[in-house]
């Protein structure tokens, strides 16, 4: 398909066909370079032009259909830095158009033309310019990035117990095919946080009253029997009969009995049960639980740093005698605002936690921490991606913190709450973050903005160190779910599927190297390339240009993005999938192969990522 300009005059009383411009009047004359009477059509390639950021020159054959030789070529429309030339190829006027651009160009799609002039008549043609950012994969691993030059970064999902969590799974058919859903995610280690009323133990009077697991194995039991099978229990609250009149453990009087309780949990999951009062009380499934959680965001839930560790001193002992196999997940940190000493700071919270006097003493194999974009729906997708960077000097300092103690500095760090909006409404309904406002909730979690934020998130921690991010939570609303309450699927639910399958990291599935790479923009485009054990490379690129700075769920620009391959010779096929607005939210994205080349380039059309897979 191509583009032609023409003019059209009446010449002796006749309308000239189309495409042809006649520069004379009537009658014949003898063609020249110089003729005035010559006939031509300029046609340029319908698609667009896309010069590299990187200086490398992109050509375009221009045709230009005339008796006359060499032509004058200027062009209009072109942004700052872009060069453009013409050549003439053969013996007529028809050549070679050439464009560079450099990185100072900035990147972007522009209206451009060329006009082609033969002494005082010209012709005109439009073409579209693409400026593109230029990505260039080294053969060699990154050995500063992850954990030693390897990908290690599970992605799972988040389940919240409590007395309103309802029928999540329902029954029969429908449990079994809820089931399935969360097993197609591919999520390992599932969170199972129980807070308030979805708390076993209601009461101690000695009765086997005092012991209810039924809303708590509504939610736990599916899981169990989904995925993994593996999933992290988290003892988020205490029983409320160990708490003060804000729901804050009195750990001084009850930690003991906090420790207890959670050794029965433990018992109850994993060693046949337990008894009390005339009951018996044990799990009906047959897979234990490993993952244990100690407490959810003591930070802000009245403990202080030296009350968390001398209940988690107290109360992993208590757990590990009664199971020796179980993993420990510490802190479950909220943490935000890193270095503002703020209630939120980790800073504040984790020295002494780590403290070698009056500190941790217990097993600590895992540090957890929560992540958040804002809590306020206002701000815009600009703060929420410029909050993303700032997650990842988070990880590391946590990764610095735990390695001034030899015995913990190899404790993994998890994510175990991530989303766009951390926000809730309360009993009234109003905003929890921002008192006197109605609670409305952030579309961000399962729009195109999403596609783009969580790869961002994925790749800037996994990069850092973190070993795994959880998604807050699967079954909610817009703001927060994957899936909603009838388990129909949102966009979340795509996204955190696909970077499962593209960047698997399970023991069946080693972890990928991250693999060096150069990129000529990173203000508005993140990369990230691997390489699997089979010498299939993957790299992921996320577009968050914005389309304006006061965009809210905005819809972002189009980016074209040039992924530069040449450092591993030739491959053998090449796929890409995408994730942007145009992705099904009921099927998923749907990926299509592309021709192997060494330079290959992937267009977003606003907010999303790309997955380019290269297979040997």
């Amino acid at each position: 398909m191509v583009r032609a300009h023409s003019f059209r005059p009446f010449i002796c009383g006749l309308l000239l066909g189309t495409l042809v411009l006649f520069t004379a009047g009537c009658g014949s004359s003898k063609t020249t370079s110089a003729n005035p009477g010559a006939i031509f059509t300029v046609t340029l390639p319908a698609a667009p032009i896309v010069v590299a950021q990187d200086g490398a020159a992109t050509h375009a054959q221009m045709s230009i259909n005339s008796t006359n030789y060499i032509p004058r070529v200027t062009f209009t429309g072109l942004p700052a830095g872009v060069q453009a030339g013409y050549a003439a190829t053969g013996d007529g006027p028809s050549g070679t158009l050439s464009f560079t651009a450099s990185s100072a160009t900035p990147p972007g799609t522009y209206p451009a033309s060329a006009t082609v002039a033969f002494d005082n008549q010209s012709e005109t043609v439009a073409f579209t310019l693409v400026v593109a950012p230029v990505v260039k994969v080294a053969n060699t691993v990154d050995t500063t990035l992850g954990v030693n030059g390897k990908l290690e970064e599970f992605l799972a999902t988040s389940f919240q117990i409590f007395q309103y969590t309802g029928q999540i799974f329902g029954t029969g058919a429908t449990s079994t095919a809820r089931q399935q859903q969360l097993t197609n995610l591919g999520a390992q280690h599932n969170r199972l946080q129980v807070i308030a009323g979805g708390t076993p133990m209601v009461s101690n009077t000695g009765t086997a009253a005092d012991w209810d697991f039924t809303i708590a194995d509504t939610t736990v039991q599916p899981v169990l029997a989904s995925g993994d099978h593996s999933p992290e229990f988290q003892i988020g609250t205490a029983p409320a009969w160990m708490c003060d009149s804000q729901g804050h453990l009195l750990v001084a009087a009850h930690a003991n009995d906090f420790a207890a309780y959670a050794a029965n949990l433990v018992r109850y999951y994993n060693k046949g049960g337990f008894n009390w009062g005339s009951k018996h009380f044990q799990s009906p499934a047959s897979s234990p639980i490993t993952w244990w959680g100690i407490f959810n965001e003591p930070n802000l839930n009245g403990l202080t740093a030296a009350d968390y560790a001398t209940l988690y001193n107290t109360t992993v002992p208590a757990m590990l005698a009664v199971d020796p196999t179980i993993k420990i997940s510490a802190l479950e940190l909220s943490d935000f605002s890193l270095g503002s000493g703020g209630p939120g700071d980790p800073q504040r919270y984790v020295p002494a936690f780590l403290a070698t006097t009056g500190g941790v003493a217990a097993p600590v194999d895992v540090l957890s921490t929560h992540l958040y974009g804002t809590c306020n729906q206002a701000d815009t997708d600009a703060t929420l991606f410029a909050q993303v960077p700032g997650f990842a000097q988070n990880i590391r300092y946590l990764a610095s913190a735990l390695a001034t103690r030899p015995d913990l500095a190899n404790t993994q760090i998890w994510v175990t709450e991530n989303n766009v909006n951390a926000d809730y409404p309360d009993a009234a309904g109003n905003s929890t973050c921002n008192p006197g406002k109605v609670f409305a909730a952030d579309p961000r979690g399962s729009s195109a903005f999403f596609a783009a934020w969580r790869p961002f998130v994925f790749a800037q921690l996994g990069k850092a160190g973190n070993r795994a991010l959880y998604h807050w939570q699967y079954a909610a609303d817009n703001q927060y779910g994957e899936v909603d309450a009838a388990s129909g699927t949102y966009l979340g639910y795509w996204v955190d599927r696909t970077l499962i399958n593209a960047f698997a990291s399970t023991p069946s599935s080693p972890s990928q190297d991250i693999l060096s790479l150069a990129a000529t923009d990173a203000s508005e485009i993140e990369t990230l390339a691997t390489r699997a054990s089979n010498g299939a490379v993957r790299v992921m690129v996320i577009n968050r240009a914005l389309h304006a700075a006061s965009d809210n769920n905005g819809s972002g620009v189009p980016r074209t993005i040039l992924i530069d391959s040449s450092a591993f010779g030739t491959f053998g096929s090449a796929s890409l999938l995408t994730l942007d607005a145009t992705t099904s939210a009921t099927n998923g994205p749907t990926g299509a192969g592309v021709a192997p080349s060494p330079r290959i380039p992937v267009t977003l059309n606003g907010y999303g990522s790309a997955i380019l897979t290269l297979t040997p």
